[in-house]
């Protein structure tokens, strides 16, 4: 096989279609555009949007106004009209309350109220979102209610029946809201040991003194003898 032999696959390229040549064609006359009308035109395409005339979707709709709150905490709530319910149905029971405390003012013993307490009562659905307790209905029974907020009724109605409250702490930073402990921090070293301190800086030694001018000798077997000074004396006539 060389270069020129090379050829597409069988029916993986098609002819362009050659319409308005002739009846006998196939895509004469009317090249396939049907009789006349606005598709039948150049440029004749209908907007997606358009629905014959009529009002379309996007002008029937309303307008969207405001925002979505993206931090926007959303509760389960619960009145304290439907926990006392429970307790007159006897689904919740007295028990002791944390803290080694007993019964109330009022001599009743209170009832420990919690969101898995209240979700497996069917009162609350979901217990991935923080649970808040609300003042609706009334309440006699002095309950410890353990959860995320309480609206100021539901605090002022659990206290006038003898009980109390329990708000839990938000968590403050992303480990915190995943469950996990931030790494402990290293202990600081132990006070025992002592810094080291600097080393001394040495005494400047004394002034080293010159050491005297050793004439050097001469190398043997070639000594000199000693050049006379010359002198300016005149010379006599």
């Amino acid at each position: 096989m060389k270069l020129h032999d090379l050829r597409p696959a069988p029916g993986s390229r098609r002819p362009k279609r050659r319409v308005g040549r002739g009846i006998a064609a196939g895509q004469g006359k009317t090249a396939g555009r049907g009789t006349m009308g606005q598709k039948a035109r150049s440029g004749g395409t209908v907007p997606a949007w358009f629905e014959g005339g009529q009002t379309p979707l996007h002008r029937r709709i309303p307008k969207l106004h405001g925002f979505r709150n993206l931090f926007k905490v959303e509760y389960e709530v619960v009145n304290v009209g439907a926990i006392q319910a429970l307790v007159e149905r006897g689904v919740l029971e007295p028990g002791e309350m944390p803290g080694g405390k007993g019964r109330s003012k009022a001599g009743q013993a209170p009832i420990t109220v919690n969101q898995e307490i209240l979700r497996a009562a069917g009162l609350v659905s979901h217990m991935d979102r923080p649970m808040k307790v609300l003042g609706g209905g009334e309440l006699s029974t002095a309950l410890f209610v353990v959860a995320d907020a309480f609206s100021a009724s539901a605090r002022s109605k659990s206290e006038a029946a003898g009980g109390s409250v329990n708000v839990l702490e938000v968590p403050t930073g992303p480990l915190a809201a995943l469950g996990i402990e931030p790494p402990a921090e290293p202990a600081p070293e132990a006070a025992s040991e002592a810094t080291p301190e600097p080393a001394a800086a040495p005494a400047p030694e004394a002034a080293a003194e010159p050491a005297p001018e050793v004439a050097a000798e001469p190398a043997p077997g070639r000594s000199r003898k000693p050049r006379a000074a010359k002198t300016d004396a005149e010379p006599t006539g």
